[in-house]
């Protein structure tokens, strides 16, 4: 699973199952936002899998959710 973790000046960080890598910026979606699942395309771009970061968001907030009591 790739996530991106942050965007930076030129430069995208992503979260591997290998770690952290820096790719730049606009190998990735312009509407891409810090948290997203991406998948990489054999051209070496990125797109968001829309499915995979809700699915992200909601164990997240469940999770926030438990530990807060609310």
């Amino acid at each position: 699973m790739i996530i991106l973790d942050r965007l930076e000046e030129t430069l995208a960080v992503l979260e591997t199952d290998d770690g952290m890598v820096n790719v730049p910026r606009e190998l990735l979606p312009a509407d891409v936002r810090e948290g997203d699942v991406l998948r990489q395309a054999a051209d070496g771009t990125y797109t968001t899998d829309t499915a995979a970061t809700q699915a992200r968001r909601e164990k997240l907030l469940a999770r926030t959710r438990r530990m807060t009591g609310k």
